[in-house]
């Protein structure tokens, strides 16, 4: 069974989570300051991964 910080995200699940848009969220992958691996042609975003990127945001690292 899977620990809900090793879920799997989508963009679309990964910009409602950060109340963003798609394409910013696409930014930010693309510019690896959110880090997210392809499946296939779709990326995807580890949660505990996506903590990290908030927590570091609090810590007053800008984006």
């Amino acid at each position: 069974m899977l620990n809900s910080d090793d879920q799997i995200m989508t963009v679309s699940q990964v910009a409602d989570y950060l109340q963003i848009s798609e394409i910013t969220t696409y930014k930010l992958i693309q510019e690896e300051k959110l880090p997210a691996f392809k499946v296939g042609r779709h990326w995807r975003v580890v949660k505990a991964d996506l903590k990290d990127f908030i927590e570091k945001q609090k810590k007053g690292e800008r984006f």
